[in-house]
């Protein structure tokens, strides 16, 4: 089975595809979703961010989400650290989820899949992509958060044009009917692709 990395700055829309890759009968793997579990779950996880960003990092055993973001998101060396703790452990779940899938590709959606060096790990990329006006209009209305907190987390992740020569297609979410079409046209072509390959 082929892995597809599907990745996109805040606000393109990548949830989005990866529902309609999903509709289409493609397995699809949300890396984010993974972390944010791990980080809530895993003891080793707990013990290590803890001892990178202090107690408070945790209420009840509960991570204390604001408080992480507002000093990783500030704070690129702390970011990749905190990175390094949890995306090993991500790796090591997808490698295992993937086992379990029957299919000609599988969708592997991570937000800094390029920024990480994750898209290596794949067998061809998905970039999803759209005007900065929008992805911020997007991100607003989705978590009632600050125009200041949306910037800070754009700055730590590459912008589209560092990207896009990495990427085998590029979608534009602007439009659903567009987008629609473009994801229909790149799974014609990855199945195609997965069929010549065997």
């Amino acid at each position: 089975m082929k892995i597809v990395g599907l990745t996109g700055g805040i606000g393109t829309g990548k949830s989005t595809i990866a529902e309609l890759f999903k509709a289409m009968g493609v397995p699809v793997y949300i890396a984010d979703s993974e972390a944010k579990k791990i980080l809530a779950s895993s003891r080793v996880v707990r013990s290590k961010v803890i001892s990178l960003l202090g107690a408070s990092a945790y209420t009840n055993k509960e991570p204390n989400r604001d408080y992480i973001a507002q000093l990783v998101f500030n704070d690129p060396d702390l970011l990749a650290s905190l990175n390094a703790i949890i995306h090993p452990q991500v790796h090591t779940s997808f490698k295992l989820w993937a086992k379990m899938q029957d299919a000609p590709y599988c969708i592997k959606e991570a937000a800094i899949l390029f920024e990480n060096g994750g898209f290596t790990q794949c067998d061809a990329t998905i970039l999803v992509t759209a005007p900065t006006k929008l992805k911020i209009e997007r991100v607003l209305a989705r978590d009632k958060t600050s125009l200041k907190k949306i910037q800070a987390r754009m700055e730590n992740q590459w912008e589209d044009q560092k990207k896009i020569p990495l990427a085998n297609y590029v979608i534009e979410n602007i439009d659903i009917t567009s987008t629609k079409n473009q994801v229909q046209k790149i799974h014609k072509t990855l199945l195609s692709t997965c069929v010549s390959s065997l």
